[in-house]
């Protein structure tokens, strides 16, 4: 089945365009795919399997059109290897310590899978499910809703969690992200979205060269097991600082014992949000291609791809080592259990709601 929406504002001449697609059954729930097409020639392809992203295709300064994000090559990729790429990460970004916490004083126990430890929500984070999904359009915009709900012990977390993550695609070439949840008990929600941007098109073709602008004075050291230390460090004199951009390779090629420890980033860096202005700027000088990101969230985590994947293709090709760099919006990680890092309670009678937007532009 495809089925098409357009909707257009003859006055400004601006075209909206939806599609959908369904792309096979997982769960024994059919997997639908939905484009959103704006007039720039930006489209962004999302499936109701995690609520992942698939498709960002963007023209480079010479009109040449690419995927600019990394993806699977199939259903049965995203579902067999869960590379997270993409993916609606949840109900907890990054990892829970020994998947222990104290939640209103009383112990909780999640279910680890990574070592001891819990990562991206356990073994059926919300990357896995199905989701529910309903379409908008108007002239400016189009948007893919996606819901859920995430049953109260799912992976050991307490509370029947709602949640909708909305993607939006407007005519100014803006990809907004917006999240919203609720529960009916306490519990812990700290999404975020785990896609992988190369801006060259290329994903033969490392982000090392890549520039970074970074709004952050602090990043957090990993300790062991990549498990944040509880520390903020910071960043001035050391290659995390990129308050006067840079790139990327410094993270591949320095001496210092974080970016050492593993190869690169896969690090958190603390946001410092100057109203009006972008928290980061990620381009490719080759391409022409750049992305401004713009979050209400206290930090970003960023991880480069550190390593070359040889059991799956993308494209056809094995995934080399700095394939993509993430720019994954949420709290502190382990948030819970380390002092000063965030609440990422949700309670009964609260909402939680948290956007970033990611602006993307070509300079020719």
């Amino acid at each position: 089945m495809i089925a098409s929406l357009e909707r257009s504002n003859h006055e400004r001449g601006t075209i909206m365009k939806v599609s959908e697609t369904i792309i096979g059954q997982v769960h024994g729930k059919e997997v639908v795919a939905y484009t959103l097409t704006n007039p720039n020639g930006i489209s962004l392809t999302a499936m109701t399997y995690g609520a992942t992203i698939t498709e960002l295709l963007m023209p480079d300064k010479n009109g040449k059109t690419e995927n600019v994000i990394l993806a699977m090559d199939s259903l049965d990729d995203y579902v067999t290897h869960r590379p997270y790429y993409g993916a609606t990460i949840g109900r907890v970004a990054g990892r829970i310590t020994k998947g222990a916490f104290d939640l209103d004083g009383t112990a909780h126990q999640v279910v680890v899978n990574e070592g001891g430890n819990q990562l991206h929500g356990g073994p059926t984070g919300l990357d896995t499910l199905v989701w529910d999904a309903e379409v908008q359009a108007s002239a400016d915009e189009a948007s893919v809703h996606f819901t859920t709900i995430d049953a109260d012990g799912a992976n050991g977390y307490p509370g029947t969690l709602s949640v909708t993550v909305s993607y939006t695609l407007t005519s100014d070439s803006e990809w907004k992200v917006t999240y919203r949840a609720t529960t009916d008990q306490a519990t812990l929600f700290n999404p975020t979205n785990h896609v992988y941007f190369n801006l060259s098109g290329d994903i033969n073709k490392p982000i090392l060269q890549h520039d970074l602008q970074l709004n952050s004075a602090a990043f957090a050291e990993l300790g062991d097991e990549n498990l944040p230390s509880g520390a903020l460090l910071p960043a001035e004199g050391t290659p995390f600082d990129f308050r006067s951009g840079g790139k990327l390779s410094v993270a591949a090629e320095g001496s210092h014992p974080q970016t050492r420890k593993v190869a690169g980033f896969d690090h958190p860096f603390l946001l410092q949000h100057d109203e009006g202005q972008p928290d980061a700027i990620l381009s490719d000088t080759e391409s022409g291609r750049s992305v401004k990101m713009f979050t209400d969230q206290d930090c970003v985590v960023i991880f480069m791809h550190n390593g070359a994947v040889d059991k799956y293709t993308i494209a056809g090709s094995p995934v080399i080592q700095y394939a993509g760099i993430t720019l994954e919006t949420q709290a502190l990680p382990d948030a819970i259990n380390q002092e000063g890092f965030g609440d990422i309670t949700l309670h009964p009678d609260e909402v939680y709601s948290a956007e970033t937007i990611y602006k993307f532009e070509v300079q020719n």
